[in-house]
């Protein structure tokens, strides 16, 4: 892992919310998605009184690009898990 993975990780399997920031290929969305995926894969969704699924996670991103490349490394590395994700 990089030296952002290695203080992300931990953080993001403890249910904590993180804000970093580092160069680019430095490993920032593998390091908060992957942990993500791994628990929200964990514990199913619980339907809404109304039969929806609550939102679970967001990931805010600073311009539209950017928040449509983590979407497809959220769709990537999540390709064989039975989760949902959109980019809005």
């Amino acid at each position: 892992p990089t030296p952002i993975q290695l203080q992300a990780i931990p953080a993001v399997l403890k249910g904590g919310d993180i804000l970093a920031g580092a160069q680019t290929g430095t490993g920032k969305t593998a390091g908060f998605t992957l942990p993500l995926l791994e628990k929200l894969s964990q514990a199913p969704a619980e339907k809404t009184a109304q039969g929806r699924r609550p939102v679970r996670a967001l990931i805010l991103t600073p311009t539209r690009e950017l928040a449509a490349q983590v979407f497809e490394s959220v769709r990537d590395y999540g390709k064989y898990l039975p989760l949902r994700s959109t980019v809005v």
